[in-house]
């Protein structure tokens, strides 16, 4: 919001921006007027976050590492990740593409019991779309009492890529996620009302990932 300076722009200087925050944390260039400090030539990597087309060709075409937002914007998954690994143009920062995708996943004891969990991201994007606070709130027994068909679809639509269940449901669905997407990464967003159910979830998550070698090899991101 900083580099904006606004939020009445729509994006269109998206690339330019981009640019301008690579020049503050890179090599000093002749001319420029401002200087980042802390920042200048720390050469922080940089990771684009997306959740579209446009952005998935702006992180290829730069050479950098792309991640995309699947845990609110599923839809454009598949043809971002084509559209990355296609047009992708090796850069000093990587000579080969690398995807990272974000998420929803709760993993639990049982099926029924994260589902239950995921109750509570779900009361979280039906509050958005009904422009209410996004207050996190406890987990229900069922949805059903609380939305209608058409705010169902909607929720559901949003929370499309989420990966919720059992041990063995969350690893079938982070290695069909793997499979479909090529993704290098996986970003896991877990929204859960009680901290102790968030924590249970990683640690299953963590435990999964190792065992599927989900765990990213951060020297062959940077050179």
């Amino acid at each position: 919001r900083a580099l904006r300076r606004g939020l009445a722009q729509d994006g269109d200087d998206f690339p330019a921006l981009l640019e301008e925050l690579c020049t503050y944390l890179g090599r000093e260039s002749r001319g420029q007027l401002v200087k980042a400090i802390p920042g200048q030539n720390s050469n922080v990597p940089i990771t684009l976050l997306g959740s579209s087309d446009f952005s998935a060709q702006l992180a290829a075409a730069l050479g950098l590492p792309f991640a995309f937002a699947a845990h609110f914007a599923p839809d454009a998954l598949d043809a971002a990740a084509k559209l990355y690994r296609e047009r992708f143009q090796p850069s000093e920062v990587l000579q080969n593409p690398y995807l990272l995708v974000a998420v929803p996943v709760i993993a639990a004891n049982t099926d029924a019991a994260a589902q239950r969990l995921f109750t509570a991201p779900q009361q979280r994007f039906l509050r958005l779309i009904r422009g209410e606070s996004l207050e996190l709130l406890p987990p229900v027994d069922s949805m059903e009492p609380l939305w209608s068909d058409i705010e169902k679809a909607a929720v559901e639509n949003r929370l499309g890529a989420a990966i919720v269940g059992s041990d063995a449901t969350v690893q079938a669905g982070l290695e069909k996620l793997v499979n479909d997407t090529h993704a290098d990464e996986v970003i896991v967003v877990t929204d859960t009302y009680e901290h102790s159910d968030r924590m249970d979830s990683y640690e299953r998550v963590a435990r999964i990932a190792a065992e599927i070698k989900l765990v990213p090899n951060v020297e062959r991101i940077f050179k």
